[in-house]
């Protein structure tokens, strides 16, 4: 049976089913399983944590433990997994920065997710959004954004929620394709960064769906473009940035579970397939999609190519940008 149908399968099955399904592999698991989240709580790479591991412990019977372990921007938690034993018990749940941003932007990086980690699975995705503060930038549509940023590129600015976020990227990557100058205001979070918007601190930002769409709702920014291949639900009448005029601008903010490097075979398999049962949970799905979100549950396969192509993508526009951690 192939995988894509053994994961179909997989969701539609009784907890016991799941149960013998799961176990049949590798027996795992056989004693409780911890999560490390390497934020602290309340952060969406924490929430979809929680989320699967609870659907995982209903479905498996074993208990699933989040531990949040926070600091030096997900490393802190990414050494910790790193150095334990490929047994599956310690497993990481981690957002794009942790698996892929941080290895160009942090030469000095205390681990390596490529060779220290096991890539289990890319999880979720979000796309961000062009918002301008409609008060500060006149302009409806992506060619009249570029030309009033080019007309005011002494006083324009953008918010970002931290030096190194996929918002800041994803904005320093649109001043390439787009040949504007834009300053960067980073802010300690995505609250602070559309507060400064809202406020006209800054005329413009890259958000994430789920986290701006009230504020689109209430006129209080405008959206320009998104940066997925379609167009969102949640903003259907908002263009993709190829429909907007700017081709290969397709940029997501994602998390990934893995573990440390070493965990291979029926074990990984094992993980994968309760995973992506979890996340494909229809209510669960459609948790998710309210925020913005979608459930992506690739392949381990899958995941390490992609993972492989981020790094080498956001290593060119860092480089190109000249952005550093500092």
């Amino acid at each position: 049976m192939k995988r894509r149908d053994l994961v179909a399968k997989a969701v539609l099955l009784t907890p016991a089913v799941f149960v013998r399904t799961a176990r049949a592999q590798d027996n795992w698991p056989s004693r409780p399983v911890t999560i490390v989240v390497p934020f602290t709580p309340g952060g969406s790479s924490d929430i979809v944590a929680r989320t699967m591991a609870q659907n995982i412990q209903q479905a498996l019977g074993r208990p699933i433990v989040v531990e949040n372990r926070p600091g030096a921007g997900g490393e802190i938690g990414a050494r910790v997994v790193a150095r334990t034993a490929p047994d599956g018990y310690t497993l990481m749940h981690a957002p794009i920065s942790t698996w892929a941003i941080n290895v160009p932007l942090r030469p000095n990086l205390g681990y390596d997710p490529v060779t220290q980690l096991s890539r289990i699975m890319q999880t979720v995705r979000t796309p961000n959004v062009l918002v301008v503060n409609p008060e500060k930038i006149p302009a409806t549509d992506l060619a009249g954004v570029v030309e009033w940023l080019k007309r005011n590129s002494r006083t324009a600015s953008y918010s970002s929620s931290g030096i190194g976020s996929s918002d800041q990227l994803t904005a320093e990557m649109f001043k390439q394709a787009t040949g504007t100058d834009i300053t960067h205001v980073p802010y300690s979070g995505g609250a602070p960064a559309t507060t400064a918007l809202l406020t006209g601190d800054v005329q413009l930002s890259f958000q994430n769906l789920g986290s701006i769409t009230p504020q689109i709702a209430a006129g209080r920014a405008r959206p320009i473009m998104i940066t997925s291949d379609q167009r969102s639900p949640l903003l259907p009448n908002v263009p993709t940035a190829a429909e907007a005029g700017l081709q290969d601008f397709v940029v997501y903010s994602w998390q990934g579970l893995g573990g440390p490097a070493g965990i291979t075979g029926p074990l990984l398999e094992s993980i994968n397939l309760a995973a992506a049962a979890s996340l494909r949970q229809r209510e669960t799905a459609s948790r998710f999609a309210e925020m913005g979100f979608e459930v992506v549950a690739s392949s381990a396969s899958e995941f390490a190519a992609f993972q492989e192509g981020e790094i080498a993508r956001w290593r060119r526009v860092i480089q190109a940008g000249g952005i550093t951690a500092d």
